[in-house]
């Protein structure tokens, strides 16, 4: 499984981006999409994921509300909407692809994208 990212870039507090991440694979898609995000210094954190299949969802407590993950079965992409950005969100964001018991755990997903930067300036 390939997985490549884009979207990032730089915005404002406040401002949106979405970032998309397209899977490549020879076989049936069928794996848990996980976005990660990781800043210098600190522990590499999953902020949203999604069951391919069910849909169920997960998102970690500071983004509720504000980010947003989804699939498109014809691309084999997932976005993550992040709205109302704030500068803690700063990092560098990771799509990630697996079959976790549990969603938030990164050692779950063994295929991982380049990351992409996304930077909020205050």
């Amino acid at each position: 499984v390939t997985l490549v990212e884009s979207g990032g870039g730089l915005v404002q507090a406040g401002g949106s981006l979405r970032l998309s991440c397209v899977a490549s694979t020879r076989t049936g898609f069928s794996y848990t999409m996980g976005w990660f995000r990781q800043a210098p210094g600190k522990e590499r954190e999953c902020v949203a994921a999604i069951r391919w299949d069910s849909g169920t969802t997960y998102y970690e407590d500071s983004v509720k509300g504000r980010f947003a993950i989804s699939r498109d079965y014809a691309k084999n992409t997932v976005y993550l909407q992040m709205n109302s950005l704030k500068p803690d969100d700063t990092s560098v964001y990771y799509c990630a692809a697996g079959q976790p018991t549990v969603m938030a755990v990164p050692g779950g997903y063994p295929y991982w994208g380049q990351g992409t930067q996304v930077t909020v300036s205050s």
